[in-house]
């Protein structure tokens, strides 16, 4: 009786105990991905007939590291090589500020910018520089090992990201003229609201950077037998995409998750 029993146990453990497919949800942070502080820089002077009557100043605070959610589609039924898609976004915040100054050179008024991105899942908040990549992966899984599933391989990443408000962006809008108060003898706190809802909407505009690029990743799966639950753990070296200059990305990248193995 007791013999049968511990062959019954032997043979589900050293059965396959991966599905044929999986869905799984992870946290995918980036440590390394930063934006350095900038110092107030002057990017609109205020004038009557030629004599400065105030200026207004920008700068932007800074970030170190993202945090970042994912999930993960994976096959594991095809004979040597596993195939799984991948979508993570990940976030860094950092505050935006214009400063208006009279022409003693005393601060006013410090009026903080708000963003708004479409199909970025944050609402309207302090600036947000957020990456989004959908990759997929072509793996090699070494499967004589039960219960677990290490694996290595590659493929092609997608990458989406906001625009920075950068010095270089809110200088060439003052320059464009699109605010209207570049004429302005003063700058009171009602339109430097609106100056700064306006640099809002005009980084809106120019929308999502978008380019491709490709990945390396090593990782390992683990599910018991019968249980349809799976955990796994992965990192991915990334190269190629296109970044704003101020951005300094990191290409590692860590996926820890959990999902459904059926």
């Amino acid at each position: 009786m007791n013999f049968k029993v511990l062959a019954i146990a032997a043979s589900v453990c050293v059965s396959q105990s991966f599905a044929i497919f999986g869905l799984g949800v992870h946290y995918a942070p980036n440590f390394g991905t930063s934006l350095d502080k900038t110092s107030p820089a002057t990017v609109l002077t205020l004038e009557s007939n030629g004599i400065e009557t105030g200026h207004v100043d920008y700068a932007h605070g800074s970030f170190s590291g993202m945090q970042g959610l994912g999930l993960k589609f994976w096959l594991d039924v095809l004979p040597f090589i596993d195939i799984e898609a991948t979508y993570n976004v990940q976030w860094g915040s950092y505050n935006a500020d214009l400063y208006v100054y009279d022409a003693e050179n005393s601060l006013v008024k410090k009026q903080a910018i708000e963003l708004k991105f479409d199909g970025v899942p944050f609402g309207k908040s302090t600036p947000k520089f957020v990456a989004m990549n959908g990759d997929l992966s072509i793996t090699y899984p070494i499967t004589s090992i039960p219960i677990i599933r290490p694996y290595i391989g590659g493929g092609l990443t997608y990458y989406l990201n906001t625009p920075v408000m950068s010095e270089e962006f809110v200088k060439k809008f003052m320059a464009a003229g699109g605010d209207a108060l570049l004429s302005s003898e003063t700058l009171t706190s009602e339109e430097a609201k609106v100056l700064a809802d306006k640099l809002s909407s005009q980084l809106q505009d120019e929308g999502l950077n978008t380019s491709i690029g490709g990945h390396i990743i090593l990782g390992v799966r683990a599910k018991l037998p019968v249980i349809p639950i799976a955990f796994y753990v992965n990192g991915k070296y990334y190269f190629g995409g296109d970044f704003d200059d101020e951005i300094e990305f990191a290409r590692i990248a860590l996926e820890a998750g959990i999902g459904l193995a059926i």
